[in-house]
């Protein structure tokens, strides 16, 4: 962690420009000297494209990924530098569908007594979304692997709460269910790579899985899940967007498959509109027909399911409680993957 805060701190106070050229030299290297990610990453843009693993256009967008990440990251070490309102300053706030948009849906859900579950994916920078969020002052927490890394989870949480962010390690099922309770937002990365054990959906015309976590915690609160992404534009700023809400009136299996194909639908189009920022290093999609197969199964086996269980009412969760901090948070983990 000691390389990491000297990294972060020179590149704080070095010329953005010239840092994010090196930086994209450099992951483009490992693009080539790292076959398990590039297979992984050209696998990903070749089921974005449509297209063959081999062509052209899947390594050019396998290439353009890397140079995005790279933006990224260099981002991500700059901000400790950065005035705590700064941040903020960089996403657009306007827009049909903009933060001001998402400011009048969550107040609505609100005063309906009702939370909101967040789903987004890497795309763009969550981190510059978070602080946004953070400087309008919602009630959002987000759900965080404490596990994998825990000395940079550590880090990068002292960072977020520099803007008033707050991350929730993602067994702490106790405070993630009071943040439902209290009408809150609970933010979730869903795109963490294909799993076997999760909801299958299409995604971008193939089967694959998603977690179950938002649908599940959706049907038992009463949320609503709203699918957001934050993309960087040419300028250098942020664009966010929401997109309508997913409701899940029951926990019945086919209300469970719909509601997640919903999401898979939402993030899709989020990729589709700049697919070089969807940094995603895992394979999403399984790799034998024979799994593909078998989703499409449980799939249709859980939709057939319909009329047989009854449809459970939505509960109705209690408004926050007058004094409730207002900590906003991005999302690492899925929860219920």
């Amino acid at each position: 962690m000691r390389v990491y805060r000297s990294a972060s701190w020179a590149l704080g106070h070095l010329p953005e420009g010239p840092v994010v050229a090196i930086a994209q030299l450099g992951f483009l290297a490992g693009y080539a000297l790292w076959p398990a990610k590039r297979r992984a990453i050209s696998a990903n843009a070749s089921h974005v494209l449509g297209l063959p693993v081999g062509h052209p256009r899947v390594g050019q967008l396998a290439r353009d990924i890397y140079r995005s990440y790279a933006r990224y990251v260099v981002g991500l070490m700059r901000l400790p530098a950065l005035p705590p309102e700064v941040p903020a300053r960089l996403v657009d706030a306007d827009g049909e569908h903009g933060l001001a948009s998402f400011e009048r849906l969550y107040r609505r859900l609100r005063d309906e007594g009702r939370a909101m579950i967040i789903v987004t994916l890497h795309v763009g920078s969550i981190e510059t979304l978070a602080a946004a969020m953070a400087s309008h002052g919602f009630p959002a927490y987000g759900v965080a692997d404490d596990t994998a890394y825990p000395e940079l989870y550590a880090l990068l949480a002292e960072q977020r709460r520099r803007w008033g962010v707050q991350v929730i390690a993602w067994r702490n099922l106790r405070e993630i269910h009071r943040v439902l309770r209290e009408a809150g937002i609970l933010a979730l990365l869903v795109d963490w790579g294909y799993r076997s054990d999760g909801i299958p959906v299409r995604f971008f015309g193939d089967w694959t899985t998603l977690p179950a976590g938002p649908a599940v915690l959706a049907a038992k609160s009463g949320a609503a899940i709203v699918p957001v992404v934050n993309r960087r534009a040419q300028d250098g700023r942020y664009h966010a967007e929401h997109g309508e809400p997913i409701e899940v009136p029951g926990g019945s299996p086919a209300e469970i498959q719909r509601a997640t194909q919903a999401v898979a639908d939402a993030l899709q189009r989020a990729v589709e509109a700049a697919p070089d920022q969807w940094y995603c290093f895992k394979p999403i999609w399984p790799t034998r027909s024979e799994e593909a197969d078998a989703l499409a199964a449980r799939a249709a086996e859980a939709l057939a399911d319909d009329d047989a269980r009854p449809t459970r009412r939505r509960r109705r969760v209690a408004p926050a409680a007058a004094g409730e901090p207002n900590v906003p948070a991005s999302a690492e983990e899925p929860v219920g993957a």
